[in-house]
């Protein structure tokens, strides 16, 4: 199976509806690395690599997230596969590029 990498934007109603810690929960189950973080403008943005099945599950997941989520649009940039994760991770906090945590 081949190794993936994906870069997703997700919008919506996804800040204060655990939408990062079931992101992790979902990623821990099926072996997909990397990351996840809410972002200032309210959307929350997830790096996933692993294998593309797993990978292509999760972003399945990640169009309604968890029950109290209202997804409106998940944007997805594939990326060149670089294995640079161990597990997943939730950054927590609110990122802002210029004002980094």
């Amino acid at each position: 199976m081949a190794n993936v990498r994906a870069h997703l934007i997700i919008e919506g109603i996804v800040h204060g509806v655990f939408f990062r810690a079931n992101t992790k929960e979902q990623a821990d189950r099926t072996g997909v690395r990397g990351w996840v973080k809410n972002r200032p403008d309210g959307t929350v943005e997830a790096l996933f690599e692993g294998d593309e099945e797993p990978v292509k599950k999760l972003i399945a997941w990640c169009h309604h997230g968890p029950p109290e989520a209202v997804v409106q649009n998940v944007n997805i940039d594939w990326e060149e596969y670089k294995g640079e994760f161990k597990n997943f991770t939730v950054i927590q906090g609110v990122i802002d590029e210029k004002n980094r945590l």
